[in-house]
């Protein structure tokens, strides 16, 4: 009889786990609290066609997430575009991909320009054999860049995703990110958005015998040596061999029982959330695929435009644009209601784009996450939790074991894997089958 394993959380992460161990033959229920499953990756529907909520895009260098999509038949539906990166700066526009674009940018001195891209150029090597992990964000910036251009153009972008401890994130985050992103770039969209990797991923898992299902929240995770129960509001309860929680951490405290909640990593690590605005538009911006927003009197701090990504056929001819600020799940911003938010987001873009009237503006939508990036401390990598909860048949998998990998789709997938032979080692081991068949046999 195979074994039986419950994985929490329906996310990529959720998802590519029980892809695998699914695959593996064991016996896999996937149990997921909202009614959508993708987890950042869920979506609504606008003029008949699916939409992500929030924006994503797939990297050339995102080898662990082309190799799932390999795996489910859709790696060839990634359609490949050159995107370009802006930059707005107390409302001005700029193009900020070139060495010409640097030269021409007027907010930095021109002694600045070029130390810009002398140490941008060399940044990744001016990394290696580094104690990075210990160093903050700030110190080795400032150090490299000076005072003028970390003051001016690099802590307002890292104030944006941090919030106000970023100064203080390890710069091997920072270093790692270069890895991944470049400021022109070729990205990938699948063609049929990202529901088609979620649906493909839950008909795979089914297809080989797992369970899936929506609606369905964890009221209490139990986790022994030999066992673990999930127990769903109504009393409902799942016995298995392992488990697997992809969910954040404060979230999996919350459903802990008193003897699982001191064998798990401690909730103080701050997660930043994210308030996004979808506009669907009837003109494009600039064309730019990312554009930070630099004191310009806006509440968001990023305009990201899909259409030069995706095309504009996808939204029924309309132009896609996304808008965001990052803020931890308790400030003003979080808690305010949508509706106002649409308001006065839309007036901020209306200002910013010379242009650009309320009649060209289709349809508005606001979304909020509140677990989106731990805002991970110094000296993260010897403090980061390990994915086996001593003591019990529970794994962990979230974005606070990801580090110093970028948070993002790509490695969310890498985690999954480790994760998965990890399990898969401790299953298939003399122990714990012998332990399974003793428990099978006292059940009789």
């Amino acid at each position: 009889m195979p074994q039986r394993v419950v994985v929490i959380g329906g996310g990529i992460c959720g998802l590519a786990t029980a892809h695998r161990l699914a695959r593996e033959g064991l016996a896999v229920t996937l149990l997921e609290a909202s009614d959508q499953l993708g987890g950042l990756g869920t979506f609504f529907t606008s003029q008949g066609r699916s939409v992500e909520r929030f924006y994503h895009c797939v990297m050339p260098t995102d080898t662990a997430l082309l190799a799932l999509l390999d795996e489910v038949g859709l790696r060839e539906s990634v359609g490949w575009n050159p995107t370009s990166m802006g930059m707005i700066v107390e409302g001005e526009h700029r193009s900020f991909n070139s060495a010409l674009d640097l030269l021409r940018f007027r907010p930095l001195s021109l002694a600045n320009r070029i130390r810009f891209g002398v140490v941008s150029l060399l940044l990744r090597r001016l990394g290696k054999g580094k104690d990075l992990d210990g160093m903050r964000t700030e110190d080795w910036l400032r150090g490299l860049y000076g005072d003028k251009i970390w003051e001016l153009l690099l802590a307002p972008l890292f104030g944006a995703k941090f919030g106000a401890a970023f100064g203080d994130v390890p710069a091997l985050y920072v270093w790692q990110r270069l890895g991944r992103e470049s400021n022109e770039s070729v990205r990938g969209y699948p063609a049929g958005g990202y529901k088609s990797v979620i649906d493909a991923l839950r008909a795979a898992i089914e297809a080989h015998g797992g369970e899936v299902r929506t609606s369905a929240p964890v009221w209490r995770l139990e986790a022994g040596e030999d066992r673990v129960l999930v127990t769903l509001p109504g009393g409902e309860t799942i016995e298995a061999d392992h488990a697997v929680s992809t969910v954040p951490l404060p979230a999996l405290r919350a459903i802990a029982d008193p003897d699982l909640l001191p064998l798990l990593p401690d909730d103080r690590l701050p997660y930043q959330g994210v308030v996004n605005t979808l506009f669907f538009l009837r003109k494009p911006l600039s064309g730019h695929y990312w554009a930070p927003v630099i004191r310009s009197g806006t509440d968001f701090d990023g305009v990201i435009e899909m259409t030069p990504l995706t095309g504009s056929e996808r939204y029924g001819d309309r132009h896609l644009v996304y808008v965001m600020h990052y803020t931890d799940r308790e400030s003003a911003l979080y808690r305010e209601d949508s509706e106002s938010i649409a308001r006065r987001w839309t007036e901020q873009l209306l200002s910013l784009h010379e242009g650009l009237t309320a009649d060209d503006v289709d349809e508005v939508r606001v979304f909020k996450a509140p677990f989106v990036e731990p805002v991970y401390p110094l000296g993260y990598l010897t403090k980061r939790p390990a994915v086996e909860v001593p003591g019990t048949r529970l794994l962990l998998a979230t974005t606070a074991h990801v580090y110093p990998d970028v948070t993002s789709w790509n490695s969310s997938v890498e985690l999954s894997r480790a994760v998965t032979a990890t399990l898969l080692r401790d299953a298939r081991s003399p122990s714990t089958q012998e332990s399974t068949a003793w428990s099978a046999e006292s059940a009789r």
